[in-house]
This record gives structure tokens, C-alpha cells and sequence, in this order.
């Protein structure tokens, strides 16, 4: 089932829960806009070549639209669209005032040179100047942008409407991007993690993690993981995989990467079939990479009793039915990976104040939020009888729902 298809039955069981109007369902689910656009630029050799870019606003009732913007060859409108949809329900579980947006370029990063990847950028921004803002849609990196990417979109976007730095988030920090931003998604699937083991009785210390993605995200989370006494004792990304039953150290494996740019030949660890480690014997296991990785044909193997879905829509839904079946507890991707949007909205508050926080503030506040967020979806689950999936979009639904109604929407 593709990403728009789950996050549309899910949203549809949501509303189902919380007795929504059919007429307001309906027009939840609409977007808000939807923008296409051609972006020509010249290669280094002077070729022309055309790239279509997107941006989805999916819905502003509780804010201006947030969401990332990923450079990636499967960019599609429909991807777009549920990633869009994803972020409205995502801000409002994290109770952010923002709404929901998701924009990308269907190209491959890694084909394009740095001053190639700048003149793209550049005549994307061109194009969304107008429809993008401080106080309309504030977008931010995602799968293969960056902290220079939002450089060049607020750089461009500033020759149109002057200084805006609040106008992107993920900033590199010499031009207003906040401390902590950075590791914030990995450390907010921490603290994600911390809340939901408590429940349990149990904590991170002691525990045995297997980790799939080892990027930004997965990195992160590895680190702080493994910094709290954690055990991660697997590991995985496109280069390859370890694994190490007494625990990987993690301080290592990261200096190996940085070194090498692989996870190969790591003499910490043997080397595994990187299909394997979804399927790993460990008590919690963190997809951090791609979408529909766990599906009906790797499901029933899944030995991890806790799933912390790092990543947007690792679990297919016959997958996690599956998994609901065999009794594995998983922790869904629209609150377990909010600590990005969480900090982002953070850089946007500090840049609209021109006050900047110490990083120890950001992540006392991002503990906040997240443990916070994590009682809410808990509290839903208890009036509605529902997974903590449905807890999740239950309690982002219904925060939206009520934001649009007390606005008017049938006026």
C-alpha cells in the first residue's frame, strides 16, 4: 500500500473514532494548495536540463505550514501529498501551532554538483517565493537537503521580502538556525522511547537496540542510545551492516564512517545481510531510514517486542496488523519522530524574537514537548480503546477538527 493510501485509511479510522462530520472529514482530507512547478537551470557543462519541483500545503487551521523539502528521483505528487498530510496531523500531536506541508524536487542529489544543486534551489525558490512565508508555510531539510539548502532558499527568498530568517528552519547556525536542531529528531525518538519503555517499567539502560538507517537520524539516536547504557547491538544503511552481540560502541562505528563514508570493514563488529536486521533478535528496534519497510513478507520474522518508527511510515498497515497480532508494541512515526518539527518550531520562535536559546534550553523543552505528547496519545488510547497508532492520529485529528470548526469553516 503506497503512503497516501495508509495515511488515508488511517486518517478515515481516526475520524471514525472520534464520530467526525463526513463533510468535515472530506474537506480535512482535501489540501489546502497544491503547486507544481518547472525548474531549467544549465549544468556545469552548459546543458539545459528541467527538474519538476512540488510543494503540497496541506492545512492551516492551527498555523502556518511546516514540513521538509527533500531532493530525492521518486519525488511524486502522491508521496508528497501524504508526507503533507502527515505533517498536519504530526504538528498537532506535538501541539506546535503549525500546519502541514511537504515539498520536493524529483532529481538525485548525488548526480548534481554543489553550484548545480545551488542554481536548482534557487529557481525553486523563485518559483514558491510567493506562496511561501513566515507566517504562511515555513519549509525545512528532509532526504537530501540540508542545513546549506535552506541557506540558499532563505538567501534567495530575502531578495524578494527582505531579512526573513524565521522563513526556513534547519538553518546552518551562522545565519539563525538553533542549537540542538541538528540531533533534535534523533534525540526526540529518544525521549519517544524513554516515555514508552517508563510505561513498562523499564528504561533504555540494559536494553538490546537494533538500529536500520544510519543517517542523520539513526546516528543520533545510536549516540544518545548508547551514551544512556543502551545496548545497540545492529546496525544498517545503504553501505551495509554490523552487528555485535555484546553491543556495538557506537563512538567508533561513528569515527569509521566519517572515515571510510561505510559501515563496511568496521572492526568493531562482524558484518550482516542488511535484510536481516529488520528481523534481528532485540528488544526495541528503530526504523530510521525509508518508508514500507516492514510488510507482509518480513512481518511474522520480526522478533523486536517494541518498534519505534523513526522513520515516515516504516509499517505497512498489513504489517502492522501482523505485528499488532504477535503482541509487538510500536510507537508510531507521527509522534516518535516530531523532535525535528518540534525544535524546528523552536528555531522559528527564536528567529521571530531575535532572541536565541542556549542549547541546554532546546532540549529541556523538547523533553517537555515530547513527554507531554507521549501522555496525551496515552489518554486517547484510554477513551478510545485504540492502538497507540490511533491514539496518535486521534489526537491529531481531533485537534485540527476543533481548531477548523472554531474558525468557521462553513461560513
Amino acid at each position: 500500500m503506497n503512503a497516501l493510501a495508509a495515511t488515508n485509511r488511517n486518517f478515515r479510522l481516526a475520524s471514525r473514532l472520534l464520530g467526525l462530520d463526513s463533510k468535515l472529514e472530506k474537506s480535512l482530507l482535501i489540501p489546502f494548495r497544491e503547486i507544481k512547478v518547472e525548474c531549467t537551470i544549465p549544468r556545469d557543462d552548459g546543458t539545459l536540463v528541467s527538474y519538476v519541483g512540488f510543494r503540497v500545503q496541506h492545512d492551516n487551521a492551527r498555523g502556518p505550514m511546516k514540513g521538509g523539502i527533500r531532493y530525492h528521483p521518486e519525488v511524486e505528487p502522491d508521496e508528497v501529498n501524504a508526507l503533507a498530510q502527515l505533517m498536519t496531523w504530526k504538528t498537532a500531536v506535538a501541539d506546535i501551532p503549525y500546519g502541514g506541508a511537504k515539498g520536493g524536487i524529483g532529481c538525485n542529489p548525488r548526480d548534481l554538483s554543489k553550484s548545480e544543486l545551488e542554481r536548482l534551489t534557487r529557481v525553486f525558490t523563485q518559483k514558491i517565493h510567493d506562496l511561501i512565508g513566515i507566517h504562511t508555510d515555513v519549509p525545512a531539510p528532509d532526504m537530501g537537503t540540508n542545513a546549506q539548502t535552506m541557506a540558499w532558499i532563505l538567501d534567495e527568498y530575502s531578495k524578494f521580502h527582505g531579512h526573513s530568517p524565521a522563513v526556513v528552519t534547519g538553518k546552518p547556525i551562522d545565519l539563525g538556525g538553533s542549537l540542538g536542531r541538528e540531533a533534535a529528531t534523533g534525540r526526540g525518538v529518544v525521549y519517544a522511547t524513554e516515555a514508552l519503555l517508563a510505561e513498562y517499567g523499564k528504561s533504555i539502560k540494559g536494553m538490546t537496540f537494533v538500529i536500520q538507517g544510519f543517517g542523520n537520524v539513526g546516528s543520533w539516536a545510536s549516540r544518545l542510545i548508547h551514551e544512556k547504557g543502551g545496548k545497540v547491538i545492529a546496525v544498517s544503511d545503504i553501505t551495509g551492516a554490523v552487528k555485535n552481540p555484546k553491543g556495538i560502541d557506537i563512538p567508533e562505528l561513528l569515527k569509521h564512517k566519517e572515515a571510510t563514508g561505510s559501515l563496511k570493514s568496521f572492526s568493531g563488529g562482524d558484518s550482516m545481510d542488511p535484510n536481516e536486521v529488520l528481523v534481528h533478535e532485540c528488544d526495541v528496534l528503530i526504523p530510521c531510514a525509508l518508508g514500507g519497510v516492514l510488510n507482509r513478507e518480513n512481518a511474522a520474522d520480526v522478533k523486536a517486542k517494541f518498534i519505534i518508527e523513526a522513520a515516515n511510515h516504516p509499517t505497512d498497515p498489513e504489517a502492522d496488523e501482523i505485528l499488532s497480532k504477535k503482541g509487538v508494541i510500536i510507537l508510531p512515526d507521527i509522534y516518535a519522530n516530531a523532535g525535528g518539527v518540534t525544535v524546528s518550531y523552536f528555531e522559528w520562535v527564536q528567529n521571530i524574537q531575535g532572541f536565541m536559546w542556549d542549547e541546554e534550553k532546546v532540549n529541556q523543552e523538547l523533553k517537555k514537548y515530547m513527554t507531554r505528547a507521549f501522555h496525551n496519545i496515552k489518554n486517547m488510547c484510554q477513551s478510545h480503546d485504540c492502538s497507540l497508532r490511533m491514539g496518535a492520529f486521534t489526537l491529531g485529528v481531533n485537534r485540527v477538527a476543533r481548531a477548523t470548526i472554531l474558525r468557521g469553516w462553513e461560513a
